[in-house]
């Protein structure tokens, strides 16, 4: 298959965008499901997945055939997720007072014929429970532990993604289980 790829870069670098768009149909779920494990929100993973596949074809002159192009773009959409991490807005809260009102909590916003909060905490599967104590891990320790555990790449492919030692790679694999371990002893 990377065989395939590297014909499809040649033909991309010699300008035939035909042949970006079957390189972006044969790993646009991988990149989006990449982007939806470090983010956990579907319209932010589509924008970055978006994103990744804009850069990776703006820069594809500068990607190295000797390597593998799915690092290269993993990198990059790895990258760009943890950008939007840093830079995304504090979180807010239903149960959060609205300003201006008296006693009113985010609850009261929502439509009758949605799911309640309340219902909607109680039908969590322990996969999403788990997802989300992922999500909750610094970053440096997320990208690691999705990428080794979820998406089961090598610590070799982790480090060229990341552009990290395959020590440190090793390093932040076991603090992230340790922390995640930690944060589910009530499970």
């Amino acid at each position: 298959m990377e065989i395939f790829i590297k014909q499809k870069i040649k033909k991309i670098k010699k300008g035939d965008q035909s042949a970006f768009g079957e390189v972006v149909s044969f790993y646009e779920n991988k990149v989006y499901q990449i982007c939806f494990r470090m983010l956990g929100n579907a319209h932010e993973a589509e924008d970055i997945a978006q994103e990744a596949f804009l850069r990776a074809y703006t820069n594809i002159h500068s990607f190295d055939e000797n390597r593998k192009f799915s690092t290269w773009l993993y990198r990059i959409a790895t990258n760009l997720s943890i950008d939007r991490i840093r830079k995304k807005k504090p979180d807010y809260f239903l149960d959060a007072e609205v300003k201006g009102t008296e006693g009113l909590t985010m609850y009261s916003q929502i439509s009758a014929d949605q799911i309640s909060p309340d219902e909607e905490v109680e039908s969590l599967e322990i996969q999403e429970y788990i997802h989300k104590e992922i999500l909750s891990l610094p970053s440096k320790y997320r990208s690691v532990i999705v990428l080794r555990y979820i998406d089961e790449l090598s610590l070799q492919e982790i480090s060229d993604i990341l552009d990290i030692p395959v020590g440190t790679v090793k390093t932040r694999v076991h603090r992230g289980r340790e922390a995640l371990r930690k944060k589910l002893r009530n499970l």
